[in-house]
């Protein structure tokens, strides 16, 4: 009895110790990063150098296998990312498929490491393993070409998101950086499109859009969106690549996410100067989570990182995907609770990605 007694005392004190260490919970808690842009840094070595690194082994990248294994990372959307200029040389389509073909030969050639995330039904049960899920989004629209059928093309290659637009507004919508502002946010073609991804089951990200567009998706789509890789533009003041309070909040009425930006512009951008740059630490960071969380509640935000996407740009302590234990440090610091944590780890986007399905499996159905 009296060694019972013992064990219990033990597995109280362990659980505990273990419940409040970062990395205990980094580990076994389902972590989904919603935006990481290593496929287009391979990309660009391979254009360069005729070969790439080894994402199953240590790189360079702020993303590889040891990285995410270290930071507890279960799923990682990596971005199929079309720079602006490939909408202007009509290259967008090509280059796609290139990147998304180079991407599943990586997966299929490391299948002991990654494998193809295509949908969220197996999501609960990866924390604890040493399987890394890839899932892909799609960082412009480019690609879609005015033909709603490329939506369906995409899906079935592996795109579970897009981007409607980027640096430069695009046949689908105004973007947040262009000063061309030619359809007053969406198009007529980027309003049908809204309509199709919802019948596909394809995540509408509203990142990079303008405002206009941004408001316009929220009104036409019938399942919660998406900003993958957005941060508060109450810390950014005027800087419409960030989103208002006015925005985050009709984002949430829609149930949808917002995905907090790592990178250091996105966070402090009203400290950066061009003597010295001026890194941002997990605390602003963190910031934007506690701010979000007070207007619209726990269940409407989540991490979209931007590794390998912002360059030497992330916060000290944040600098790439070993990391997330210092930002769950941080909540607990906070006070915030471990179901809390869970939301924003990676509950709340696979809730997103659970209704989109849902949708999707009715509207086929029926």
């Amino acid at each position: 009895m009296r060694l019972w007694k013992y064990f219990l005392i033990f597995l109280f004190l362990s659980s505990c110790t273990s419940n409040q260490d970062p990395k205990f919970i980094a580990n076994n808690q389902l972590i989904i990063d919603t935006h990481i842009d290593t496929p287009y840094r391979l990309y660009n070595q391979l254009e360069e150098n005729g070969s790439y690194e080894d994402i199953s082994k240590i790189t360079t990248f702020d993303f590889d296998y040891i990285k995410a294994l270290e930071g507890g990372l279960n799923v990682s959307f990596f971005s199929i990312y079309l720079p602006a200029q490939t909408q202007v040389d009509g290259s967008s389509f090509q280059l796609a498929n290139e990147l998304i073909d180079m991407v599943t030969t990586i997966v299929d050639n490391n299948s002991d490491h990654f494998f193809l995330l295509n949908n969220s039904v197996y999501l609960a049960n990866l924390p604890g393993q040493n399987l890394i899920g890839i899932a892909l989004g799609m960082e412009n629209g480019a690609p879609i070409e005015g033909n709603l059928e490329r939506v369906k093309y995409f899906f079935d290659k592996g795109i579970r998101y897009i981007t409607l637009t980027h640096s430069k507004s695009n046949h689908i919508s105004d973007s947040s950086y262009d000063e061309n502002r030619q359809w007053g946010g969406l198009s007529t073609f980027g309003k049908e499109l809204v309509s199709e991804m919802n019948n596909i089951g394809m995540i509408i990200d509203i990142s990079h859009v303008s405002d206009e567009a941004f408001m316009q998706v929220l009104d036409i789509s019938k399942v919660p969106v998406i900003a993958s890789h957005s941060s508060l533009r109450y810390f950014t003041p005027g800087w419409e690549r960030n989103v208002s309070d006015e925005m985050l909040i009709a984002l949430a009425d829609n149930g949808g996410v917002l995905q907090i930006n790592f990178g250091s512009k996105f966070i402090n951008y009203a400290e950066q100067n061009d003597d010295e740059y001026n890194f941002a630490t997990v605390s602003q960071t963190v910031d934007h989570f506690d701010r979000a969380i007070s207007l619209v509640g726990i269940d409407h935000v989540g991490i979209g990182s931007d590794f390998d996407g912002v360059g030497d740009t992330l916060p000290i302590g944040l600098k790439d995907a070993s990391s997330y234990p210092n930002l769950i440090e941080e909540f607990l610091k906070r006070g915030y609770s471990q179901s809390d944590i869970q939301k924003i780890l990676g509950g709340n986007t696979l809730r997103v990605w659970r209704e989109v399905e849902n949708y999707a499996r009715k509207n086929t159905s029926d």
